[in-house]
């Protein structure tokens, strides 16, 4: 029998110790501990690895703390696009929707399309169309919004209409000039997708991604969180992996995917799997970011090219470990 274990991610980027309150830091290091002891009290009482991180991901998207779900960021005309997936490493069935602006927890939208679809991917109105047509809540678009989060978006508008900043970076444009910025992480440097990866006493594996998407974006865009291959991945055969950067460049890598084929067809570790690809492979097209993985054995590695990444991994029957800075 394997220790079952989970693993959390909340964003990676260029941290500032400098720059963030105790306080702050503490509601971060907090949130984080008490979504990682969730995962592992689905996995202590015998809950497979997809149900683990099917709750650790929901429970992130119902933290503004995180740029997923409640507290995501705003399109560029002030709207909101919500991406996730899942995928099962036992059967290789996955789910995914993407620019939804309507359903609570895209996670749980994603698990349905998996389960109760013919197909992988729905996106806009049919995703909304499906995720109804499930029982799932559907709440106004104002849910989504934070004040915080707003001003984040006038804030990159005035400073440079143009750009388009990944992820909750804005919040430290917005802090620029105060003593306790609302975030820890410099502008333009923080990608806040959140997700999940789990190994229960089965050995069988699951990965979890879900993201609010980028500050400023244009309307549609998608990046990796959604892809399966590229911010999702699982096979019992391998590993689970989700991560969290730069989309288009882990588009380009297909980097969760990346990361199995390593074990797959190298036979690397999976320690050694991941770090390649987020230290020496994803650097070649400036890809930024992280990712965290356990295999079947229960191994796990969270490696990050940036300064932090908010994480944690949790063992049945053991403390969980959480952190933000290298």
């Amino acid at each position: 029998m394997i220790q079952p274990v989970i693993a959390i991610h909340g964003g990676a980027g260029a941290m500032s110790r400098a720059a963030m309150s105790p306080e702050k830091e503490q509601e971060y290091l907090q949130a984080l501990r008490s979504i990682v002891q969730a995962g592992q009290a689905v996995l202590a009482q015998g809950g497979s690895a997809l149900d683990a991180v099917t709750e650790a991901v929901r429970l992130l998207e119902d933290c503004p703390l995180f740029n997923a779900g409640h507290g995501a960021v705003f399109t560029s005309t002030g709207t909101h696009e919500l991406d996730a997936s899942i995928m099962d490493g036992a059967t290789l069935r996955s789910g995914a929707i993407a620019n939804v602006n309507c359903v609570r927890n895209p996670v749980l939208a994603a698990r349905k399309v998996m389960e109760n679809s013919k197909h992988v991917f729905f996106v806009g109105d049919g995703a909304v169309d499906f995720a109804r047509s499930e029982g799932l809540e559907i709440v106004d678009p104002s849910y989504f919004s934070t004040e915080a989060r707003r001003e984040q978006l006038l804030r990159v508008q005035r400073e440079n209409p143009e750009a388009a900043v990944l992820d909750h970076d804005g919040q430290a444009l917005v802090a620029r000039g105060q003593p306790a910025p609302a975030d820890p992480l410099d502008a333009d440097k923080k990608f806040g997708t959140v997700g999940a990866v789990a190994v229960d006493a089965q050995g069988n594996v699951a990965a979890a991604t879900s993201t609010g998407g980028i500050t400023n974006k244009q309307v549609g865009r998608v990046g990796d969180a959604p892809m399966i291959g590229a911010g999702c991945y699982a096979n019992n055969r391998t590993c689970a992996v989700s991560t969290t950067g730069t989309g288009e460049m882990f588009i380009r890598m297909v980097a969760a995917y990346d990361v199995s084929a390593l074990m797959e067809y190298q036979g690397a570790s999976l320690e050694a799997a991941a770090s390649r690809v987020v230290h020496e492979k994803l650097p070649t097209i400036e890809g930024k970011g992280g990712l965290i993985a356990v295999d079947g054995q229960g191994n796990v590695t969270l490696p990050f090219n940036t300064e932090g990444m908010y994480r944690g991994y949790g063992r049945v029957g053991e403390d969980a470990v959480v952190a933000i800075y290298r």
